[in-house]
């Protein structure tokens, strides 16, 4: 039994989850996807594309005829822990393919390892298969290499995340997404749909939707209408969220800016019977107008409280989710304590936090004042202890309540589950520790909550 690690870096997918199976002289290849959701999502249409053609995939190494890296460009620690699996992947195998993020920066990353075979950039899959089929041909086999119809899945059978747009529009001084990933593309909410139809029949339970934006979803469309079993359907967050949650599946929302169109999501949310859970992940970033007006931030926190209080009148269960950067270029002691103020009045549920870091490229680099870095520490400790009181008043204050929560896994000392209000490996989790022998992973069961802990919940099943 594992315990949710409360400093746990909320731009990391869950950890990937390669299928061993291959049938004699299959080529195989390797992957390993680092950064967030959306990554991991690239990792799968990838690997899926590469079993189509009759590629085997390899959980190791050294069963690996070449390892393609999926790197993450987020901050300069992700950079240097992406150089790190290159190099890794180079020694261990040899033949090695980079994509992802950092692939925008192919003379970086041949200056650090000019062995590699090919870079790519971010979503650029086709090129990715011309690299593979260069280094290892293919050698299909029609009878044999047969391919579900949801495609290969790295995360566990009962959950998966749904991509529904690239890019993003928004020009934050601190990041360099936009610059990787380009301006916002949303698919047409009718492909969405049929994936998200065609994962529900697969067995999946939960549909985790992701984007750069979300709520900014179907904008560069101009919110078109799309043609979707008997009827028709826009190309908006609303709208998608609705036919989704007719799914039977649960649906949770990743990375929606708080934008006065989310307001039209919180009567769906406040519905138990629509299947979009009362959930919302919104990386707020800071408090402080002059802060949040440095980062280039589309949010004021005065007017984000107001949202709040009214997301919670018309929704009491929602739970709120949000990522902060403490130490940003010129942060002064009296903004840090405005968010700390600001957090103690929007009690937020689930809360993620990063110390600031320079990205090549990004302009907040050029910022004066940068915070030093006993500073940036001191006040991400004082953060998080801030943090760490509100989940553990918060969640002693569901002890005596039922609730439904999903399996993700048993072992001989408990089942770890999660409620509505927990993602995968972001958030806590909820613990049975008696009479849980006969459950499965990927059941929803029903729990009485008789413990809790600062991220963490302890329960029994209802009868």
């Amino acid at each position: 039994m594992t315990q949710n690690p409360p400093s746990l870096r909320p731009d990391l997918a869950p950890v990937v989850r390669l299928p061993d199976a291959a049938r004699p002289g299959q080529p195989r290849i390797g992957m390993v996807s680092l950064g967030c959701p959306k990554a991991l999502v690239d990792s799968e249409r990838i690997l899926t594309r590469l079993r189509a053609e009759g590629y085997g995939i390899s959980p190791d190494y050294a069963g690996a005829d070449a390892v393609i890296v999926n790197t993450c460009g987020f901050l300069d620690s992700a950079k240097a822990e992406s150089l790190d699996a290159i190099g890794e992947a180079l020694k261990e195998n040899g033949k090695v393919i980079v994509t992802g993020c950092l692939g925008a920066e192919p003379d970086y990353i041949r200056e650090h390892h000019p062995n590699i075979l090919a870079v790519t950039g971010p979503h650029q899959y086709e090129q990715v298969l011309d690299a593979v089929h260069v280094a290892v041909p293919p050698s299909p086999d029609p009878f044999v290499d047969l391919l579900p119809a949801s495609g290969v899945s790295l995360t566990p059978r009962h959950y998966s995340y749904l991509k529904i747009s690239e890019g993003c529009n928004h020009k934050c001084k601190f990041c360099i997404i936009p610059d990787m990933r380009g301006r916002l593309v949303s698919r047409p909410a009718h492909a969405v749909l049929r994936e998200a139809e065609r994962l529900f029949e697969s067995g999946v339970k939960e549909l985790l939707v992701i984007s750069q934006d979300t709520s900014a979803y179907g904008l560069d469309r101009k919110y078109d209408v799309n043609p979707w079993k008997d009827g028709e359907v826009r190309s908006h967050i609303t709208d998608l969220s609705r036919e989704m949650g007719k799914l039977g599946a649960w649906v949770r929302l990743h990375y929606v800016y708080p934008y006065p169109s989310v307001r039209e999501l919180i009567p769906l949310m406040a519905d138990p019977e629509s299947g979009l859970l009362p959930y919302l992940d919104i990386p707020f970033q800071h408090a402080h107008p002059d802060v949040l007006k440095r980062m280039a931030r589309p949010a004021a926190g005065a007017k984000t409280l107001d949202e709040i209080a009214a997301w919670r009148a018309q929704c009491p269960d929602i739970t709120l989710r949000s990522t902060f950067i403490v130490g940003y270029p010129g942060e002064t002691e009296a903004e840090f304590q405005t968010l700390l103020d600001w957090m103690a009045e929007a009690q937020l549920d689930r809360v993620g936090c990063f110390q600031y870091e320079n990205v090549a490229g990004a302009r907040s680099n050029a910022l004066a004042d940068h915070v030093p870095g006993e500073v940036k520490q001191d006040r991400w400790d004082r953060f998080m202890e801030k943090a760490q009181a509100i989940s553990e008043a918060k969640l002693l204050a569901k002890v005596g309540t039922r609730m439904d929560v999903i399996i993700d896994e048993i072992d001989e000392d408990a089942a770890t589950c999660r409620t509505k209000s927990d993602a995968p490996e972001i958030d806590g989790n909820l613990f049975i520790d008696e009479g849980f022998e006969h459950l499965s992973v990927g059941d929803i069961v029903s729990v009485t909550v008789d413990e809790a802990g600062e991220y963490d919940l302890w329960g029994v099943l209802d009868r």
